[in-house]
């Protein structure tokens, strides 16, 4: 059976017959003499440290003190083996050059070297403990209960025994029995051991084997991809934008002119009453076409920043809006139009469906982080994904770290809450 982890070995049929339960109590068992020997060296280190610091002597033991957990990784990441055969890669990076003051000051910067020696503080205090009290329950009452037999013919004199020092024995049969007991709860022990060994080495890789670097890189790579696409598509937005304003929107302009200027040159008649009529249409087509460019991505957003923006959305919603916004800079596009949209697609849904008589938008960009809340005094019961039109812009947002809340219990009030972590473009702080 060649299994890389006890976890895996412990579904399989053959587990108990395989060596893995073997595998499994050594690995706990040979956690004591490391924990013991890590607290004896942090005791010593840290007594005789903390008296010559008096001096001034014991400053650079301590300070050497604090690299202890890197041995001791090494140590636990080789016991790993033992219950895991997947690869265990140390965590540290080569230094920059050579000699032990880059070696150490490279270390230093390392959170894996503080983790480790956190690592190393836990062992000698609480998993040694631990891992030799559950092997020794999980061994010691099963061996004690099979070695029944034993103990009666040699101790016992054949009569009696105190069984585990709690029952007593007192005839062949019981002791049989006793040690029957046993044999079943050994083979139970068996996957115990395997199991709490899973857990402890699980632990030890996400402590002190790093992740591997392909997955992340990976994933990092499809973060930054998903960034771009995002980029990429706000850049289309307005490249759409500014061609139908520049475009499409002047012509039609054009037309609505010839079509006015034909009509006061044209008599009364068939012929004036088309003209009216395609003069009309024409005003119709290009008010259509001014709403469709500012919802692709209105100039006002491009221009003048997200707070204008926000104050034009209020002036054209259904329910009076009060905007109380602090934002003295420019964010970054993609944060800008996320926030914006977001903002719209709530007052539309406050007008559409939630019987306000008014509504707030109250935005700030702190530490970091903007957060902006569109709040209204409706009927409440508001549902995120019951065809609102958030769900898609809560991926957008997600795309930039940020999340959106929404808290709307019956009866009101409606709360959504934006987050996107951001911040001030170069032009406003470097």
């Amino acid at each position: 059976m060649r299994l890389p982890t006890v976890r895996q070995a412990l579904a399989h049929p053959r587990y108990l017959l395989s060596a893995w339960p073997w595998r499994a109590a050594g690995y706990l068992l040979s956690t004591a003499p490391v924990g013991l020997a890590v607290l004896m060296v942090l005791l010593v280190g840290v007594v005789v440290g903390g008296v010559l610091a008096v001096v001034l002597v014991g400053l650079p033991l301590l300070v050497v003190l604090a690299l202890c957990g890197l041995p001791v990784a090494a140590v636990e990441r080789r016991r790993l083996r033992l219950v895991d055969s997947r690869p265990a890669r140390s965590p540290h990076r080569t230094p920059d050059g050579p000699g032990p003051a880059v070696w150490a000051r490279t270390r230093f910067r390392e959170p894996a070297t503080w983790r480790e020696l956190g690592f190393a503080l836990v062992l000698a205090t609480v998993l040694w403990p631990l891992d030799l009290l559950v092997a020794a329950v999980v061994l010691g009452v099963p061996l004690g209960l099979l070695a029944t037999p034993l103990v009666m013919a040699t101790v016992g004199g054949g009569e009696e025994v105190r069984v585990l020092k709690l029952w007593l024995a007192t005839s062949w049969p019981q002791a049989f029995a006793a040690a029957a007991v046993g044999l079943l709860l050994l083979a139970v022990s068996g996957y115990v051991l395997g199991a709490v060994a899973a857990g402890r080495a699980e632990l030890t890789r996400v402590l002190l084997v790093p992740a591997d670097p392909e997955r992340q890189e990976r994933v990092a790579e499809l973060v930054r991809s998903r960034v771009r696409l995002v980029d990429a598509f706000e850049a289309e937005r307005r490249r759409i934008e500014r061609d139908l304003h520049d475009g499409a929107q002047q012509r039609l302009v054009a037309l609505s002119m010839t079509l006015g200027l034909a009509r006061l040159d044209t008599p009364p008649g068939p012929l004036a009453d088309q003209l009216a009529k395609a003069h009309d249409e024409a005003g119709k087509a290009l008010a259509e076409l001014r709403d469709l460019i500012h919802g692709i991505h209105p100039k006002v957003l491009a221009d003048h920043g997200l707070g204008a923006a926000v104050a034009d959305a209020a002036d054209r919603s259904a329910v009076p809006v009060d905007v109380t916004l602090d934002l003295p800079g420019r964010l970054p596009e993609a944060v800008e139009a996320a926030a914006y949209f977001v903002v719209c697609e709530a007052l539309a849904n406050i007008g559409r469906h939630s019987g306000a008589s008014r509504a707030g938008v109250t935005g700030r960009h702190e530490g970091g982080l903007l957060a902006l809340e569109v709040r209204d005094d409706g009927r409440g019961g508001a549902d995120a994904g019951r065809g609102s039109g958030l769900t898609g812009l809560a991926d957008r947002v997600s795309v930039l770290d940020g999340t959106i809340s929404l808290s709307s219990p019956p009866g009101g009030p409606t709360l959504l809450r934006v987050e996107i972590p951001c911040e001030w473009r170069t032009e406003h702080c470097a």
